[in-house]
C-alpha cells in the first residue's frame, strides 16, 4: 500500500532525476544509449554480408 507521502517522495525522486539528466545533456555529457550501437553493428553485419553473398 502506498501512501500519498510515499508517492510525492517518488515523484520528486523521478523529477529531479529527469531534470538533472536534461542539465547534463544540455552541457554535452549525453550518452548513446547501447541499443542504438547494437541497431548500427547490426546493419553493418548485414550489409557486409550481402555484399559478400551478391558481390
Amino acid at each position: 500500500m502506498t501512501t500519498p507521502e510515499h508517492q510525492q517522495n517518488r515523484f520528486e525522486r523521478r523529477r529531479a532525476k529527469i531534470v538533472a539528466e536534461v542539465q547534463a545533456n544540455r552541457r554535452g555529457e549525453y550518452r548513446v544509449p547501447t541499443w542504438v550501437y547494437a541497431a548500427i553493428l547490426g546493419v553493418i553485419v548485414v550489409g557486409w554480408t550481402l555484399f559478400v553473398i551478391f558481390g
